[in-house]
């Protein structure tokens, strides 16, 4: 029979819980949640930064250079779009030579793995992924900071446009959607490892709402959603573990590797005609 384990601090309490960074099993009470997993009280404190740094850490991440870059450049998109259709935004000419087709990516046109995630089709459509994006950054790039969270959004952009090619390779897709649903999932499975439940993460409910609208609104790309879904999961996961190895730029290279992988599988099924 296996013994259970107790907290290195408090000896007569059980737990299944681990520091991330020691590897110690630690109680809820020595237990301090960090940027991505829980660290126990004297590990916080032997790394702890000086007053001045932590002070320097929380106005960066306030700031989310890397959240409102992204909502700047997909409200850019959209205003050059209209501005070139004469203030037409409903669903343009001009947008159709940036969504996401799979004729012209077999064609070699590889970029629309990408620019089809910085186009929308409306106000509605663009309004619902900034607010979404923001409320996200908001909780994932300050607290896992703003490298982490841009290589998680452009994993889970492409993961999203091979996603949206599985289910609907003929069809003239764009959104940022693929790539939201993606940092939400890498939130939600941040917040889990961390000990909060997937109904009490916020973001969690929010996912399961909108993957169940992705198969009933008409004109939604549910492949984008579950494709982005699940390249963020993967990538968060894998930034999760490589810091418990303290190896976090294995985190980095697996969220690369996700994405090549992403690139090639959408190359080798867009159709050709």
């Amino acid at each position: 029979m296996t013994t259970p384990e107790t907290c290195f601090h408090h000896h007569d309490r059980e737990t299944g819980r681990h520091c991330t960074r020691c590897g110690r099993p630690a109680c809820a009470s020595c237990l301090r949640e960090a940027s991505v997993g829980s660290q126990c009280w004297e590990c916080v404190k032997d790394a702890a930064p000086p007053r001045t740094e932590q002070v320097r850490r929380t106005l960066r991440g306030a700031t989310m250079p890397v959240t409102k870059a992204i909502i700047a450049a997909n409200v850019a998109v959209f205003l050059l779009m209209a501005m070139r259709n004469n203030g037409n935004i409903e669903g343009t000419r001009a947008q159709t030579s940036w969504a996401l087709y799979g004729p012209a990516v077999a064609h070699g046109e590889w970029y629309r793995l990408v620019s089809s995630g910085f186009i929308h089709f409306g106000i509605l459509h663009i309004a619902f992924n900034m607010l979404i994006l923001y409320q996200v950054g908001l909780v994932l790039e300050s607290a896992s900071g703003s490298s982490r969270f841009a290589t998680l959004y452009a994993t889970s952009l492409l993961t999203g446009s091979l996603g949206a090619l599985i289910a609907s390779p003929h069809a003239l897709s764009g959104g940022a959607s693929g790539a939201v649903f993606g940092v939400a999932a890498a939130a939600t499975v941040a917040m889990y490892r961390q000990g909060v439940s997937f109904w009490q993460t916020g973001f969690g409910p929010l996912l399961a709402i909108n993957l169940v609208l992705s198969f009933v609104i008409p004109n939604v790309s549910y492949g984008a959603h579950i494709g982005g879904l699940i390249g963020g999961a993967l990538a968060a996961e894998g930034m999760i573990q490589s810091r418990r190895l303290q190896q976090p730029w294995l985190g980095y290279a697996i969220a690369i590797a996700i994405s090549a992988i992403a690139v090639a599988a959408s190359l080798a099924i867009a159709p050709s005609t």
